[in-house]
């Protein structure tokens, strides 16, 4: 496999593989959220931040998102991404509790991690356009993933101490 690929969050995999980062990731998301009230889930890491539920809301979207992104490049050749607005898909399900949202980041990440495990380096460089960033690859996408749960996990390690 060729070197990581360059994302606005690669660097937070700090060069480790970014398959075995999900995988701690989503035992994390369990482990530091385990227990919390629901005023817990109301704190935010810092002023004028998402809550730790609208976090965790925004998580299990991007999973959702992501993984579409690379069973579509996967499946359709010169497959065009399109971006999203996070904050509007965020108004649209703030009904949704922390536990449920949780709930569905496990289930959504752990579906496209084993999408993702399944691939060989070959279906990693299928190669996608995405209409803000351009030329990317299925491997991008990935080491993207990763990093991004990463970032919002050490928002929530600040949350609960453990920082």
């Amino acid at each position: 496999m060729p070197h990581a690929p360059s994302t606005p969050y690669t660097a937070y995999l700090e060069g480790r593989d970014p398959l075995a980062a999900m995988r701690d990731s989503i035992r994390a998301f369990q482990d530091v959220t385990a227990g919390w009230t629901a005023g817990q889930w109301e704190r935010s890491y810092a002023p004028g931040k998402w809550s730790a539920r609208q976090m965790m809301i925004h998580l299990a979207q991007t999973e959702l998102v992501l993984g579409a992104r690379v069973r579509m490049a996967l499946t359709r050749p010169d497959f065009v991404a399109q971006s999203f607005n996070q904050d509007a898909w965020l108004a649209r399900e703030l009904g949704v509790s922390g536990p449920d949202a949780l709930n569905v980041l496990v289930a959504l990440a752990s579906l496209n991690l084993a999408l993702y495990a399944s691939l060989s380096d070959a279906d990693r460089q299928t190669p996608l356009t995405h209409d803000e960033y351009g030329p990317m690859t299925v491997d991008w996408i990935i080491h993207h993933g990763a990093g991004h749960q990463i970032s919002h996990l050490r928002q929530l390690r600040q949350l609960s101490g453990h920082g």
